[in-house]
């Protein structure tokens, strides 16, 4: 999960300062509204919704416009009806591609989707065709300097999680989607910052890319991410940190 993981942070830590904020309060809205319809709209009782706050929260979107979220989410207001479309296909390198999307035109969705794939290199591929090579796992990543391993270990084990990983400078905690936000409380009740959090399709297997070929899946990715629909993009790519670092500055 090496070049897939690094990349997210870097993406997550840059939408923090994006000036595009416009474009990220409605990729956070669309997540708030259907994941209200789905589960409710209270947050103590709907895991996704509750995620979806917080996430909107780090992001300073103001408390209205995540209250008229929920209520389009409920019904207690009118809204557009959105629906969730997952997209498979290929990108540089062979790299398979699970793209998660938000939309109120799913034809209008995949012809763009469509065009990105086609214009950097990659090809969208048929329903299934890269599903299988990912899990649904919920990911917490927490600085080495916060906390000692043992102690986090401990804590992460007793809440439910299924695995800890020790990477250069944070620990990774691998959790199943049902308790995820349970470690994550966990977790946060010890007062231990988390460094990022949330629920990925993470790669069974990865493919080591080359500097060229990392260059234009990145830009493929980029795009991608880009498109308003488009919530989020997992591949099963693994690109050395340096490469990654070198053409993320």
């Amino acid at each position: 999960m090496a070049g897939h993981s690094k990349w997210a942070q870097i993406k997550h830590q840059k939408a923090k300062n994006d000036a595009r904020k416009g474009q990220i309060f409605t990729k956070l809205i669309r997540e708030i509204t259907i994941a209200a319809r789905l589960g409710g709209g209270d947050p103590d009782l709907n895991p996704r919704l509750r995620l979806a706050i917080e996430k909107a929260k780090e992001h300073n979107m103001p408390k209205e416009n995540i209250e008229k979220a929920i209520k389009k989410g409920t019904g207690e207001l009118e809204g557009v009806h959105y629906m969730e479309v997952t997209f498979e296909g290929y990108g540089p390198g062979g790299v398979a591609l699970l793209i998660e999307a938000v939309t109120d035109n799913k034809n209008r969705t995949t012809g763009e989707i469509r065009h990105i794939f086609s214009k950097y290199g990659g090809n969208l591929g048929n329903p299934g065709s890269v599903a299988w090579q990912f899990e649904k796992k919920g990911v917490i990543q927490i600085d080495k300097d916060k906390i000692d391993e043992d102690t986090l270990l401990e804590i992460a084990l007793d809440a439910g999680a299924q695995d800890m990983k020790t990477e250069e400078d944070y620990y990774e905690i691998i959790t199943t989607p049902h308790d995820f936000m349970k470690v994550k409380q966990a977790i946060e009740e010890k007062n231990i910052p988390i460094k990022f959090a949330d629920i990925l399709m993470i790669p069974k297997n990865t493919v080591k890319v080359s500097e060229k070929d990392a260059e234009k899946l990145l830009k493929l990715i980029d795009a991608l991410e880009e498109n308003d629909d488009v919530q989020k993009v997992h591949g099963n790519y693994d690109i050395p940190d340096e490469i990654i670092e070198k053409l993320a500055s």
